[in-house]
């Protein structure tokens, strides 16, 4: 995931267009199907570096596109892992961040990135207000009417669901070494975070950064837009991308993950309708 960190607190770049008609039909999201009953919906924004149709590599080299700023490397691995041994669904996203960020209000200025880690992005030099709208069109607007439609049908069933969202962050920034393993990224609710962060830390061998290294409150995002205004229990989850960069990592976390949810999900308090406000600002009232 890249936000600002608190840290800091191979194609022709004209083949790297707009949409065209194979790109308007393309799939922006992947589901994972499960039950309603399990209680917990799992979402990774940042799963994968795919580009549609139409956009080339945004005339980026492969290299680029496979890095960090394209994707969260291993995050969609561990996502599908949990959803299955869970029995719960999962909602991932079918294009790169580098496209449109999932992950930002529709009026973010990081919404559609010209820079990113050093990187310039030259399919995205050009990209006026109407590309933008083409981009929201097809891949952001249908990915959160899924998540919008899974809650929806959640709470239809008499379930009031728990919503995790899975991303991972770079081992290092700027030449010097993350120390955590793992991070909790969260805004003004407590109920998931605290519960999440004190079963990491229990067995000891893991190092859990509380809103670091990023901060959680960003108004717009994706949980703020589906939990947040809900009133419903949700937290961030990073992973370390060291960590996960395999299938033999993801097993793990998604192991590890799945032998400590259910007993933080068996709260009742998870599954309560309440409002927490944000440290972004006012919110509407519930």
């Amino acid at each position: 995931m890249r936000r600002l960190s608190t840290e800091e607190l191979a194609t022709d770049p004209t083949a790297a267009g707009p949409a065209d008609d194979a790109s308007e039909t393309y799939a922006a999201f992947e589901r994972v199907p499960g039950s309603l009953d399990a209680g917990l919906i799992l979402l990774c924004d940042h799963a994968s570096n795919a580009l549609p149709p139409g956009y080339g590599s945004l005339g980026l080299p492969k290299a680029e596109l496979e890095r960090h700023i394209g994707y969260d490397i291993g995050a969609a691995g561990v996502t599908r892992m949990l959803a299955h041994r869970l029995g719960c669904p999962a909602l991932l996203t079918r294009f790169s961040r580098l496209l449109i960020d999932p992950n930002r209000g529709e009026d973010d200025p990081t919404l559609v990135m010209r820079l990113s880690d050093g990187a310039v992005i030259p399919g995205n030099r050009n990209a006026d207000a109407a590309e933008v709208e083409r981009r929201l069109a097809h891949f952001h607007r249908p990915y959160h009417a899924a998540v919008n439609e899974e809650i929806e049908a959640a709470l239809a069933a008499g379930v009031v669901p728990a919503i995790l969202s899975m991303h991972s962050f770079t081992p290092s920034w700027r030449g010097r070494a993350r120390p955590w393993h793992a991070a909790i990224l969260w805004d003004s609710d407590p109920r998931f975070t605290r519960e999440l962060i004190d079963a990491l830390e229990a067995p000891g061998d893991l190092i859990v950064g509380d809103n670091e290294p990023y901060d959680g409150a960003l108004r717009g995002d994706c949980l703020f837009r589906h939990a947040t205004l809900r009133g419903l229990a949700s937290t961030l989850l990073e992973i370390r991308q060291d960590l996960i960069a395999d299938e033999e990592g993801q097993r793990e976390w998604a192991e590890r993950l799945a032998g400590l949810l259910p007993a933080i999900l068996a709260r009742p308090e998870l599954h309560e309708v309440r409002s927490y406000g944000s440290r972004t600002g006012p919110v509407p009232p519930i």
